[in-house]
């Protein structure tokens, strides 16, 4: 199975220089990059290249919305085409630009779905500029929809700094996997893995819940009654109705009456997952974990129908 990884982070955060890092590994030698610039000079794809002899290939929009569906459709074909022993590549990195959001970028891939790519959201948070950046919408949004956070610029940060990138990363999205190390190799290898990790947060989520961002709210919902699997998808349905754009990511697993396992859930933006059995959910309590942008627990109450939902701020979980 190829991995499709989608390496997002606001302007000027590291993103190429992490990239260029890693095709300087063995482990990249089976890696295709697509990138997705402002403009239509191709300044990362001309560094990229300069650096490594992997198939580079320059979506021909540039298109700063990342609504790519045609273009990238063809283009993830074309790359597909230069392996002539028909083989899939380990994984293909889409390099986007500093001001795309992850979640139209991730609606364009319905046209790939024949070919089972394993997707993921790999968001850079730099050091030196993290608490200005969560002031910009898109900031926020790349890391509230990514699985992995990497803290870069850590070697030219004062402690300081670092500290409030992680507390302002972590405040958007507890739930992602942070790369926060001096290791620089481990990072960039951590980087570009994809993990399928279980839908339970790590031992540490909960000592994250504290920190809070102004316009971010991550909440907690904690089924309060037996439920069934039609109602929890009619819930997020009208959730993502709700709220729109301010739905940032969804994730957790939720026991359902008439099914044998636990379901997976998971969103980013308002595109969902399919739901899939989940059986390592053990004796934990499901729970579902919402990121929204200026909302509120009183609104979703207000979501018909309801479903039985205990609702609360992590912090105050």
């Amino acid at each position: 199975m190829t991995d499709f990884i989608v390496l997002t982070g606001f302007l000027g955060s590291g993103k190429t220089t992490l990239l260029t890092d890693f095709l300087a590994l063995p482990e990249a030698a089976d890696t295709a990059i697509i990138v997705n610039e402002v403009g239509e000079i191709g300044l990362d794809r001309a560094i990229l290249a300069e650096r490594s002899d992997v198939p580079i290939a320059m979506l021909a929009n540039g298109c700063i919305c990342c609504s790519l569906t045609g273009d990238l459709e063809q283009t993830v074909g074309g790359l597909l085409e230069t392996r002539r022993d028909g083989s899939p590549f380990t994984r293909i990195i889409l390099e986007t630009s500093g001001l795309s959001k992850p979640g139209p970028i991730l609606r364009s891939l319905a046209g790939l779905a024949p070919l089972r790519l394993r997707v993921g959201v790999v968001a850079t948070v730099d050091c030196r500029a993290g608490v200005t950046a969560a002031g910009f919408e898109e900031a926020v949004a790349q890391w509230a929809g990514a699985q992995t956070l990497v803290l870069t610029k850590r070697d030219i940060a004062s402690p300081a700094e670092c500290q409030r990138a992680r507390e302002a990363a972590i405040g958007i999205n507890p739930i992602a996997e942070l790369i926060d190390t001096d290791d620089r190799s481990a990072a960039v290898r951590g980087a570009f893995s994809l993990h399928q990790t279980a839908a339970a947060p790590p031992p540490e989520f909960w000592a994250r819940a504290g920190l809070r961002h102004p316009r971010i709210q991550v909440l907690l919902a904690r089924p309060d009654a037996t439920i069934l699997w039609d109602e929890v998808a009619e819930w997020l349905d009208n959730l993502a109705g709700l709220c729109g754009e301010r739905l940032l990511r969804v994730k957790g697993m939720v026991r359902v009456a008439d099914r044998a396992h636990a379901v997976l859930v998971q969103s980013v933006g308002t595109l969902f997952s399919a739901p899939r059995p989940f059986s390592e959910i053990g004796d934990r309590q499901p729970f579902l974990v919402l990121i929204l942008r200026d909302t509120d627990t009183a609104e979703l109450t207000r979501i018909t129908p309801s479903l039985d939902l205990h609702l609360t701020r992590l912090s105050d979980a």
